[in-house]
């Protein structure tokens, strides 16, 4: 793990140049908030609701789009039915293509969201490291907070923290990480519980699309797999950066949640043409009746068309006439000689 991080430090020092700017900005909107709540969690917790709120259409959007993918998964399956085999692979994909044009679906919107977290959480996790930035200064720790005004509240108590630089909450230092020096293993115990915390809320986040959809088993491999290794990924991300990173994640995720809830309502209120847009699969062996547009009812036995019965009418169908049973060759003959 330790030289993991002394691999990832350069890394996270990089996306720190190419986002200074943003990384100044939220820093700076950090301290602003601190001034009136002066709590490094709570604060953290508002500057992440604003940043969702910014990322709202993005996140409608997203939602929308997996509810989409989710509702033509049988369509979807019946295509992979029909084009079996490597012969069929550009057939499929184009039919494929085909209906997530009809339907409006974007395969791709859905990851957006999840995508769009992980530029934050780097750019959050050189606020919290420039906030706890220190210097020796004559073999003292001296604590240099960066990106902030130094006329600002949040930066005379990080001057003034023991040790310096430490963002305090609740007895807790949210600029360590779980695995750096806590002192014992019981200090440490807040840390992986917020961990633990922040891929339970992914995972029910992940749940809550799934249990939306009536047809789990339909989903592709691939969106499994997706859903699946997506709170793994960010699990091994929260073990190497600050708690104050974490607290966002979690806030974020739960944001979503709601989000999606909200969606999901507003979904079942909508009118059933606009909610279900799919075309409905049909099997091959299908052979019911089927209106045509200028009243009629095509026969399934090949015999053309067949007038549909009034939409008022309540008497029943008049069964057709029995064809005439083939009669037997000695009475046809005996017929035949009364005849002459």
């Amino acid at each position: 793990m330790t030289a993991f991080l002394a691999i990832s430090n350069p890394i996270f020092s990089s996306i720190a140049k190419i986002f200074h700017p943003i990384v100044y900005g939220v820093a700076w909107l950090l301290a602003f908030i601190y001034e009136f709540i002066p709590n490094y969690a709570i604060a953290i917790a508002i500057l992440t609701v604003i940043i969702m709120a910014l990322l709202t259409p993005l996140t409608v959007k997203s939602t929308k789009s997996m509810i989409a993918m989710q509702r033509i998964q049988p369509e979807l399956k019946r295509l992979q039915q029909k084009y079996k085999g490597p012969e069929h692979r550009q057939e499929l994909n184009e039919e494929m293509m085909r209906l997530y044009r009809e339907q409006g679906v974007n395969p791709a919107t859905g990851c957006i969201t999840g995508l769009l977290q992980a530029p934050f959480l780097f750019i959050l996790y050189s606020v919290i490291r420039g906030l706890s930035d220190t210097v020796v200064v004559h073999g003292v720790t001296v604590a240099m907070p960066k990106n902030i005004p130094v006329t600002s509240k949040m930066y005379v108590d990080l001057t003034h923290a023991s040790p310096p630089g430490a963002m305090l909450v609740w007895h807790m230092n949210i600029a360590l990480k779980p695995f750096s020096p806590h002192g014992s293993w019981v200090a440490a115990i807040p840390f992986f519980v917020l961990v633990a915390v922040a891929v339970g809320v992914q995972y029910f986040q992940m749940s809550q699309l799934n249990r939306r959809n009536q047809n789990t088993s339909q989903m592709s491999s691939q969106m499994q797999t997706f859903q699946k290794l997506t709170p793994i990924l960010f699990a091994y991300i929260y073990f190497i950066v600050p708690a104050a990173a974490v607290i966002y994640m979690i806030v974020s995720s739960l944001i979503r949640i709601l989000t999606q809830d909200l969606i999901f309502r507003a979904e079942s209120r909508a009118p059933v043409k606009e909610r279900e847009r799919s075309i409905p699969a049909v099997s091959e062996g299908d052979t019911t009746d089927d209106t045509t547009n200028d009243g009629k009812v095509a026969s399934s036995n090949g015999d053309g068309p067949k007038p549909a019965a009034p939409a008022g009418s309540s008497k029943k169908a008049t069964p057709a006439p029995k064809p005439p049973e083939p009669s037997h060759p000695r009475s046809r003959d005996k017929r035949k000689r009364k005849a002459r």
